[in-house]
């Protein structure tokens, strides 16, 4: 079975959720982080493959799925994120790489800041807006969600 992005989101309220016992241990609030951005990693390589290989399982090759999946690249990702022209792309989309970006910036502090510290309220508000634009995202019109996925993954050349 595929992976789901909202079953990350679920996994991080996992690691959260201390059923009133208290405040959840550093390592976990760390892990929630950091799988909160992969919630989000894991739409836009699904999104990405299905776009471009075929999202209907009988009719695409499953190595070509696999390959365009796997193709996604955290920094190549983040950066298109960041240039000036998302601002082609509609408000959803837009929003989603913004968020993408900040998420994984929380990422590297909680995988790699030995020092730094996490409020599980921050925790679950990231959790809540990542499950929001994944929604949302997925809902955007196909030809925005392809123009996007074709963005991320391919060079952009001008000459």
């Amino acid at each position: 079975m595929i992976m789901q992005p909202l079953d990350f989101t679920k996994a991080a309220r996992d690691l959260v959720d201390t059923a009133g016992r208290g405040r959840p241990r550093e390592v976990s609030l760390r892990r929630a982080v950091s799988t909160t951005y992969y919630a989000l990693f894991h739409c836009l390589a699904d999104c990405c493959a299905n776009m471009l290989a075929g999202s209907v399982q009988a009719n695409r090759s499953r190595p070509a799925w696999r390959q365009t999946y796997r193709a996604l690249q955290h920094t190549t990702a983040r950066r298109r994120c960041l240039r000036d022209t998302i601002n082609r792309f509609p408000a959803v989309i837009q929003d989603f790489a913004e968020l993408f970006v900040s998420t994984q910036v929380k990422r590297h502090r909680a995988d790699y800041d030995p020092v730094a510290t996490f409020r599980k309220s921050d925790v679950i508000q990231d959790i809540d807006e990542a499950e929001d634009a994944i929604k949302r995202f997925n809902e955007a019109p196909r030809h925005d969600r392809r123009a996007f996925a074709i963005y991320v993954l391919l060079d952009i050349r001008n000459d």
